[in-house]
């Protein structure tokens, strides 16, 4: 577990450094991870199954965001754990993307993929 903790703190700092990614969506993943990690909820989680639902929705932005908005070349190149993984987290996110409507994506995110890939 305390190699995973590392992996995923050298992954999100690499990420959160790479000059490809606009600073306003460094920002809103920071504060969308910030949000997830909090014991503060939007909705608390002792109600029960609506509880969850604003985690759930704010990890499916942040899939969606890594695994659809982003082009893979910079994803992979930073992700540590192999493609295995990385293609079952990119199933998951495109299940969990069904959940974030298009005008949150269009409206909170600034990157632009490259037209010619």
């Amino acid at each position: 577990m305390k190699k995973f903790i590392k992996d995923l703190t050298t992954f999100l700092s690499n990420t959160a450094n790479d000059e490809r990614i606009p600073e306003r969506d460094k920002k809103t993943l920071l504060i969308l991870i910030a949000l997830i990690i909090s014991p503060i909820d939007i909705i608390p989680d002792w109600i029960p199954f609506i509880g969850v639902i604003d985690d759930f929705i704010l990890i499916a932005i942040v899939l969606d965001y890594f695994f659809d908005v982003l082009d893979q070349n910079i994803l992979l190149s930073h992700y540590p754990w192999g493609m295995k993984s990385f293609a079952r987290l990119r199933k998951i996110s495109r299940v969990t993307s069904f959940f974030v409507p298009s005008l949150i994506k269009n409206h909170i995110w600034k990157y632009v993929k490259d037209p010619y890939r």
